[in-house]
């Protein structure tokens, strides 16, 4: 239905425009999700993972080939390319235009998986034929803002330039001296992405980026400190937290930009991972973090007992562990400003274990399906009391991706597992088994039940309907 009406949307160009959009606009974001992050973790056209990407440069004209020929003849010092590297460990680059299984850094070819098809990740190398080499500083700009390549060619925001549109004028320029100068050139064609018409129809993108792309960057509230101002500008801009943790709309387009919005960061599903909700709600959301503990998630995997899984290992991995300490602290009090929305599951600590009756359900531990599958295939890690292993295994109990209203992640979690981040000062990996071939779609269902129920947990069931589904669709 939500593609059904996306053509409707791109096809007739009926989209919404704000008055404030340009004929030409000048800023432009995308989704992994994530990162994802995320991540699109992953990322999609939703979003995770979101990562910068520029489209393969056609044949420059002369006057555009001159001015990239002079840009590149211009050593920067090596003080704004490192500044650079920076940025674009901030803006998890590599992340999203990496190929998977030692692809070279920043050479292309990841797929990234969509509800419209799979987008194939670009070669931002400064090589000069098939990456970004003849770019000018005026061209890589208008792809980081605007989403748009070389000869016009419009971007899908599978890159999230709708975020990308905030970052200043300094990080954008550092950015640029370093993928010019601090990359390694690598001459590898680009492969082209199986989009499926209408979507293949790129011109239809220009009113999607007129209707919701922000044009201008991000200009710090006079009535916030510095350090709130750095926090909100890190996650709206170069961490790009909405294009997988803010739900979309109707046309695909995140729902909310800042905090103004409602629906900002209040969670989103991209390539079937749903990024949790970041706001205040002490349930599902960030509201039972204390700033420093979302300082530490983003920089080891680990914090408030709970750990990074999916998408948001691989954003943890290639970009949020390399930020200062002084970001990382800056985006948790950022986070934490931000007050509850979309509240789902109440988490009430107990001094004992007993499970409390949950949705009417008054079946003695000893005969639940879901106690017994969780004593003989979880307690094992996560313990008896749920309290979990610190720094090794996430707790269970009043965690905040278990009381999620949308257990998209706990499923996908159980069916094909996981593992915790690798970081430079984290814990060392853990892996959590896949129970597809071990566990039947009722007991995933009745497990995931219990443990939504118990400890103090208060979120509502899981049916082996909803298990059946999602494997259906991972599968496919």
């Amino acid at each position: 239905m939500l593609a059904a009406r996306l053509v409707v949307l791109l096809v007739t160009v009926g989209l919404p425009v704000r008055d404030d959009a340009r004929s030409d606009p000048t800023s432009i974001a995308v989704t992994e999700a994530g990162a994802s992050n995320a991540a699109l973790a992953s990322a999609s056209m939703a979003g995770a993972a979101g990562r910068a990407a520029s489209a393969p440069a056609p044949s420059p004209s002369a006057s555009s080939a001159t001015a990239a020929s002079a840009s590149a003849a211009v050593q920067p010092d090596a003080e704004l390319v490192a500044r650079g590297e920076y940025i674009a460990k901030a803006a998890d680059c590599a992340g999203c235009h990496t190929a998977a299984k030692g692809g070279a850094p920043y050479a292309g070819g990841l797929g990234m998986v969509s509800p419209f098809g799979t987008i194939i990740s670009t070669n931002i190398t400064p090589d000069p034929h098939y990456g970004i080499g003849q770019y000018s500083y005026d061209d890589f700009a208008r792809v980081l803002r605007q989403g748009v390549a070389r000869g016009g060619k419009r971007l899908y925001p599978a890159m999230p330039y709708p975020a990308f549109a905030k970052i200043d004028e300094a990080d954008l320029r550092a950015l640029y001296a370093y993928m010019m100068h601090g990359v390694k050139p690598v001459a590898k064609p680009n492969e082209k992405s199986n989009v499926a018409f209408p979507f293949n129809q790129r011109w239809a993108l220009r009113f999607w980026q007129m209707a919701f792309v922000p044009n201008e960057p991000y200009r710090p509230r006079a009535d916030r400190d510095p350090q709130w101002n750095r926090g909100a500008y890190l996650v709206q801009s170069l961490g790009h937290c909405g294009s997988c943790h803010t739900p979309r709309g109707m046309a695909y387009q995140e729902s909310g930009t800042d905090e103004s919005s409602s629906t900002f960061l209040t969670g989103g599903v991209n390539d079937h991972w749903f990024a949790p909700n970041l706001t205040g709600d002490s349930g599902s959301g960030l509201g039972r973090w204390r700033a420093p503990e979302i300082a530490a998630f983003l920089k080891t995997g680990h914090g408030a007992g709970n750990v990074a899984y999916g998408s948001m290992v691989e954003q943890i991995e290639d970009s949020a562990q390399y930020l200062e300490d002084d970001d990382l602290l800056a985006i948790g009090r950022y986070l934490k400003s931000l007050p509850p929305h979309s509240q789902s599951g109440t988490y009430t600590p107990q001094d004992d274990v007993a499970r409390k009756p949950l949705n009417g359900s008054r079946v003695p531990d000893a005969l639940s399906v879901g106690f017994n599958v969780y004593r003989s295939f979880c307690a094992q890690c996560h313990g008896e009391d749920g309290k979990g292993v610190p720094h090794v295994f996430p707790a269970l109990a009043g965690n905040t991706s278990v009381l999620a209203e949308d257990t998209t992640s706990l499923i996908r979690l159980m069916v094909e597992g996981g593992n915790s981040p690798s970081t430079l000062t984290g814990p060392p990996r853990q892996q959590m088994p896949r129970f597809a071939d071990t566990l039947a779609d009722v007991e995933i269902a009745q497990v995931l039940t219990y443990v939504r129920g118990a400890w103090g947990n208060n979120a509502q069931s899981v049916t082996a309907n909803d298990v059946s589904s999602l494997r259906q669709q991972l599968h496919k």
